[in-house]
């Protein structure tokens, strides 16, 4: 399923696989974690400081839940067309690696 935010989750959701084009970041993986997905990714943000782009991979992880990133470098932020189009996975964590 694709969303431009993450925030447009709904319960109707549960168990989807999405491609969000929100940042990786803590809000964005609360998000993620309030409606139990099967998988999630997000636009890496360029990773930021600490890895605040990312970082939702982590949060995601502790859940069991498969979670991947597309660059910022290949797909606009806010835009799942073209993460889905034109993207390329950056980053995904142990669960969507055992995938």
């Amino acid at each position: 399923m694709l969303m431009d935010s993450i925030t447009e989750l709904t319960p109707d959701d549960a168990g989807r696989i999405v491609i969000s084009a929100s940042h990786g970041g803590v809000s964005s993986a609360k998000f993620a974690l309030a409606v139990p997905l099967k998988a999630v990714f997000f636009n890496d943000a360029g990773v930021g400081k600490d890895n605040a782009g990312i970082v939702a991979l982590d949060m995601l992880e502790a859940s069991g839940v498969a979670g991947g990133t597309v660059a910022d470098t290949c797909a606009r932020i806010g835009d799942s067309r073209d993460m889905w189009e034109s993207g390329m996975i950056s980053l995904v964590n142990s669960t969507a690696s055992g995938l």
